[in-house]
């Protein structure tokens, strides 16, 4: 039987304690068992976002705290900034259009960073009630400048809203030294855990702003959510399970250290582009690349979707494609969260025996040798 190893940027593989956290009989979600599992969680969650604040969890995936980020504080007569760099800076217009409101796009060319300046012309050219970024284009492998961004908005009646579904876990993200007004995640990614959470930190900004939307919420209501938090409850039902799994992550990234955690993420990545450099490939996002996952080229002349199609169905290492103009050119390999240098090892043996499949020539070895050289003792 072939072992399978899952590389792709979400959902990333759950460590088997986690999984044994998850596997406890089932208990209820008003239980005050149940309140002392979410008051271990809510500390928790102040360490990873950085934040004095409480930290909303949501039953959905990070699309649900997209969503419930424009549908808290927008209203309809709102003009909202949004940087569309890859499939899911789209996603924040496409949401923002669903409910009527002006979506302005900051266009920036796949595979590249977005520049503050475009931003800030964009802020000057007429208010705004937001700025919607990725911190991590997952799409194109891109991490954007958040920090400069947030330097625009910060003192400013403009909002300053992150998506860090593939950020949060892999770099160190100060929420309130910065002034970030909502950040948001999934239960997918660095977090280590299966689908199905959404978890955001709001701004007092953020809540101030919720009182004069007028745009329609139910499910997603985040002052009801925030209110709920803080007394160890939720609005509805809560993902127990999912819960439960969290508490034992968390624990696990502060006995280990966030900032020994950052740190490895940015020791993975940056083998992993030794590696690929190594076999000749050239990186997708090459001035801005994510500590999360490397976005790769595929070889000229070879369809991205091959690789991905023989790593997996030959050598049980399933790594992502391109999505939408990208589909067919890229390939992204991830790094985050519950993987070690030896899966990096195997991925990156298995896309060399794939590579010669498709008739490219290179040093056997040499991606490998470069990988561990890189990652040194």
């Amino acid at each position: 039987m072939k072992k399978k190893y899952l590389m792709t940027p979400g959902p990333t593989p759950v460590a088997e304690s986690t999984l044994m956290a998850m596997a406890m009989p089932i208990i209820h979600h008003r239980h005050p068992e149940y309140m002392g599992i979410l008051a271990e969680v809510r500390e928790g969650l102040k360490e990873l976002f950085n934040t004095k604040r409480e930290t909303i969890i949501i039953a959905s995936s990070g699309t649900g705290a997209m969503e419930g980020s424009v549908v808290n504080v927008c209203r309809k007569s709102d003009r909202v900034i949004y940087v569309n760099g890859g499939k899911f800076g789209e996603r924040w217009g496409e949401i923002a259009a669903a409910y009527g409101v002006e979506a302005v796009p900051v266009d920036v060319t796949w595979g590249q960073a977005v520049e503050a300046a475009a931003v800030k012309k964009a802020m000057d050219e007429k208010p705004a009630r937001a700025v919607l970024v990725q911190y991590t284009e997952t799409s194109t492998g891109v991490v954007h400048p958040i920090e400069e961004l947030a330097k625009l908005t910060k003192g400013t009646d403009t909002l300053l809203i992150v998506d860090a579904i593939t950020a949060l876990g892999v770099y160190d993200i100060p929420f309130d030294e910065w002034g970030i007004d909502i950040l948001l995640t999934g239960s997918q990614k660095a977090l280590m855990l299966p689908p199905g959470i959404a978890l955001a930190a709001i701004s007092e900004k953020a809540m101030k702003a919720m009182d004069e939307s007028d745009l329609p919420k139910f499910y997603f209501d985040f002052r009801k959510e925030y209110k709920k938090i803080s007394e160890n409850s939720s609005a509805f039902t809560s993902p127990i399970t999912l819960v439960i799994g969290l508490r034992e992550v968390l624990g696990r990234m502060r006995e280990i250290g966030f900032k020994n955690i950052y740190a490895e993420s940015a020791r993975m990545a940056a083998a992993t582009r030794s590696a690929m450099e190594a076999l000749g490939l050239k990186l997708y996002a090459p001035s801005a690349p994510s500590n999360a996952l490397t976005a790769v080229l595929a070889p000229e002349g070879i369809d991205a979707q091959k690789i991905v199609k023989i790593m997996r169905e030959d050598y049980g290492v399933t790594i992502a494609g391109g999505q939408a103009q990208a589909k067919g050119k890229i390939f992204r390999i991830s790094h985050m969260g519950h993987v070690s240098q030896w899966d990096l090892l195997v991925t990156v043996g298995a896309l060399e025996k794939t590579l010669a499949r498709v008739g490219q020539k290179f040093e056997s070895g040499v991606g490998c040798a470069a990988l561990m050289k890189a990652l040194g003792d």
